[in-house]
């Protein structure tokens, strides 16, 4: 299993890009949380390696906006998730 926490700019506010991201990670059997952050969005993913990818992939072409770019930063895996859920301020 893998944790990843994932940094993601470009026009990622304001449309329903946490809502997808949720959708994605959830068909995906992945469990962390997505959130704004200022001007991006951040998300931790923790998972099987293959689902892992296929998310950050989803993150960086989501099809409905544009993504300038994502940060990728691996931590360590502690099964500390229950679900994949949006954080809301």
């Amino acid at each position: 299993m893998k944790k990843v926490h994932i940094f993601i700019y470009g026009n990622v506010i304001g449309v329903f890009f946490r809502a997808n991201v949720r959708e994605k990670a959830r068909a995906l059997d992945l469990k962390g949380y997505v959130k704004n952050i200022d001007n991006k969005v951040e998300a931790v993913f923790e998972g099987s390696e293959d689902k892992i990818r296929e998310i950050i992939e989803f993150c960086k072409n989501p099809g409905f906006t544009e993504v300038d770019r994502v940060e990728v930063k691996e931590e360590h895996y502690k099964g500390e998730f229950d679900s994949f859920e949006i954080i809301y301020y």
